[in-house]
């Protein structure tokens, strides 16, 4: 059964979403509402926006928009029942049962953690048994403590083809459930075995303490190296980090980005406990979303091989747009952070992070390599390719002083520089103005949706359709000026539903707050739906805006229906009529 009306509007009530939003966004005031960088999309620049009179948010950069349970749903990556039970918890209310459209979806999450858990306890057990000997040996060798091990819950996967299988078992786990878990693989011939074998294991353990999945080592030169879990419903290793888990809790003030679980776990025991690494793939969006929710600062500690170098470059850019300052350490003598620390100490480890160069220097000094500076041709390349990098820079003063560095480094005067700086920043100016008169041009357009399988087929009728929504979130009373008026009339599919979902709740005397349809509505409709309920419309003068609205509705219905052409023309001289009569009583 779903979850009870009345229940939704009191979670809803009690969920201050400025309070909410404030724990993972540093929300600025500004007149009635606050504004912050946005915690789903990389941006400098805050388009965020949270509205705490209407309990919602929007971004006007990505177009995601909702309200509390929303905000839970893609903060968290959770289905609309388990942000729901966050919520409740976080107010203090009891959750009542409840099945609803996705019957057994949170318990298939609980199920696959504790999955996860009973897994990770007998990884750990296996690696100081006699079974694990060879993965704590390997442990050992790299210089990993015994409370390091117990810390990060590592583990050891036997040399078996069911060991796991096995064990969870006798637990009342079938095959089935580890498939669903991703610690099971299936084979062409239907025969299912376990994913990890003969491998250190690393759980990885999200912000809230649950293992949502691991990483398998090997301990020789065998391919893969590493081997890690697929997604599931609790893990998707584009969203999570490895031990930010325990990073998140650091006083250092900036993370430490390393490739792998070893150079992050070394770190961790030489004391720098803010070190964390993405998960079997190159870091993106959201991965730097995320860190920027618990450090104003990043330091890139890549291996300082090709390999590294470019994954830095790629990395650099996605740290910035989510608000991180960057920097980048570079290391001699040593392959990665761990080598490092283990051949030089603690100690110069942490002096070599407080020298880290700024990525601006750092990619200038990467650019320089491309090119024989002795060559004027060469040199002339090196100037154009740097003074591109330099006018991306948002402030006139980087854009002098890292120009000043360029100028030195190829041995020209800095106003030379300057200029050449100064013609690639107009060039970038000027196709970004080219770009926005392509949008401007078409403002039909901007009254789309943004989800083209949303795409209005009547502007105008969807126009009207929109007002009446948003009259009857503003004023749920208003719905007996409303009455006869179906979903069936509206252009819109999407609108439809939307409004005769909460014209019903209106006439129960429920909320019509936009945040009630979020169970009913998939992720890309209720941004549109939000995006539909920030724009401006007043209650003053209702009745004739409702009149109004209903008007063009049922005349632009009638169009669409096909009826016979003397049918059309009549209805759009009725139509015509209409407008210039309300346009002669407005200059009365």
């Amino acid at each position: 059964m779903p979850l009870p009306d009345q229940f939704l509007d009191e979670l809803i009530s009690r969920t201050d979403i400025v309070d909410l939003v404030s724990e993972s966004v540093r929300l600025t005031k500004k007149g009635n509402s606050y504004w912050g960088c946005c915690p789903f999309h990389s941006e400098k620049t805050p388009s965020f926006h949270v509205v705490p009179d209407r309990q919602m948010y929007k971004c006007f950069g990505c177009g995601k928009g909702g309200g509390a349970i929303n905000y839970v749903m893609e903060l968290e990556n959770l289905p609309f029942r388990d942000a729901v039970v966050v919520l409740a918890r976080r107010a203090g209310m009891p959750v009542p049962e409840f099945g609803g459209s996705a019957p057994g979806a949170r318990e298939r999450r609980d199920k696959i953690l504790e999955i996860n858990r009973q897994a990770a306890r007998a990884f750990h057990r296996w690696l100081n048994a006699p079974q694990g000997a060879a993965g704590l040996a390997y442990l050992q060798n790299r210089g990993l403590s015994r409370r390091t091990r117990t810390n990060f819950g590592l583990g050891f996967a036997p040399d078996s083809w069911d060991g796991l299988i096995t064990e969870l078992a006798a637990q009342g786990y079938d095959k089935r459930d580890l498939l669903d878990a991703g610690l099971a693989v299936s084979s062409k011939d239907g025969r299912i075995y376990d994913r990890f074998r003969n491998r250190v294991m690393f759980p990885i353990i999200d912000v809230r303490g649950n293992v949502i999945g691991f990483g398998g080592r090997v301990m020789d030169d065998s391919t893969p190296k590493y081997l890690n879990s697929p997604d599931t419903p609790v893990y998707n290793k584009s969203r999570n980090v490895f031990a930010l888990n325990i990073a998140k809790g650091s006083k250092a003030g900036r993370v430490i980005l390393t490739e792998g679980y070893m150079d992050t776990i070394a770190l961790h025991q030489g004391g720098f406990d803010s070190a964390v690494a993405s998960l079997g793939t190159a870091l993106t969006e959201e991965h730097g979303q995320l860190l920027s929710r618990y450090f104003k600062e990043a330091v890139i500690a890549y291996d300082g091989d090709g390999a590294g170098v470019a994954a830095a470059q790629r990395a650099i850019p996605i740290l910035e747009k989510a608000g991180l300052k960057v920097k980048v350490l570079r290391m001699q003598g040593a392959k990665d952070p761990d080598e490092f620390i283990k051949s030089y100490g603690r100690d110069a480890f942490a002096k070599l992070l407080d020298q880290s160069e700024n990525q601006v220097d750092y990619r200038l000094a990467q650019l320089q390599k491309k090119y024989d500076l002795s060559d004027d041709g060469q040199r002339v390349a090196f100037l154009q390719e740097a003074a591109q990098l330099v006018s991306s820079l948002h402030s006139a003063v980087e854009r002098e002083i890292y120009g000043g560095h360029a100028a030195q480094t190829a041995g020209v005067t800095p106003e030379t520089m300057k200029l050449e700086v100064d013609r690639a920043l107009k060039a970038r100016l000027r196709k970004a103005k080219k770009q926005q008169e392509r949008r401007d041009m078409a403002p039909a357009s901007q009254l789309q949706p943004k989800s083209r399988g949303l795409r209005y087929e009547n502007i105008r009728s969807a126009l009207a359709e929109e007002g009446l929504i948003r009259l009857l979130i503003l004023e749920p009373g208003l719905i007996h000026r409303m009455e006869g008026v179906t979903g069936e009339e509206f252009s819109s599919p999407l609108l439809g539903r939307a409004f005769d979902r909460l014209a019903a709740r209106a006439r129960e005397g429920l909320s019509t707050h936009p945040a009630v349809l979020t169970e009913e509505f998939t992720s890309e409709e209720m941004d549109h739906l939000i995006q539909v309920a920030a724009q401006p419309e007043s209650p003053v003068n209702s009745g004739r805006a409702i009149a109004d609205y209903i008007s063009v509705i049922r005349s632009e219905r009638l169009l669409r229906g096909g009826g016979e052409q003397g049918d059309e023309l009549l209805l759009a001289a009725q139509r015509n009529y209409q407008q210039k009569k309300a346009y002669m009583e407005e200059k009365q």
